[in-house]
């Protein structure tokens, strides 16, 4: 195991940006599983803090985002693909542009399919990312559809 402490950055292709983590608090970590407490990075009315269940085999974030009373605004579940470097123990979760939020109403919104296109069009992103993007987009589709969701959910709200 390497003793040097974990650092996680959040690598976004539009805007094009790497940002280190570096308040994010980790609760959790094994070899499928990373959860994280935060505080939102920019000041927001909505957005306070939130919870986030990184799933390194399966290619999804899962956020609970909570407001400054520290209760449920949504679920938001980003699309990701991760690099490790063990000599340096960091993570490089890259956002591969599509997203989907739970509401608490169980409404289900997907968002930004728009930007995979505009990333394609701009070759920021290969064919072979964007088709993983939306293939692992309609997968986490599945499981929410199939009412498989309340698994992410449970192991999300056991580290509140």
């Amino acid at each position: 195991m390497n003793n040097k402490k974990i650092k996680l950055y959040r690598k976004r292709l539009i805007p094009n940006e790497l940002i280190l983590l570096e308040d994010d608090k980790i609760l959790h970590q094994d070899s499928e599983t990373i959860v994280t407490r935060w505080d939102s990075l920019k000041p927001r009315d909505d957005i306070a803090s939130g919870i986030s269940l990184y799933l390194l085999n399966e290619g999804f974030k899962i956020s609970k985002i909570l407001d400054k009373d520290q209760q449920l605004v949504y679920w938001y579940c980003d699309i990701i693909e991760h690099d490790y470097n063990p000599n340096e123990n960091t993570y490089i979760f890259t956002d591969l542009l599509a997203d989907v939020i739970v509401c608490p109403d169980n409404f289900v919104k997907v968002l930004d399919l728009e930007e995979i296109g505009e990333a394609l069009e701009k070759a920021i992103i290969t064919k072979e990312k964007a088709a993983k993007a939306l293939s692992l987009c309609n997968k986490l589709l599945d499981i929410i559809y199939q009412g498989n969701f309340l698994k992410y959910q449970k192991i999300v709200d056991a580290y509140e």
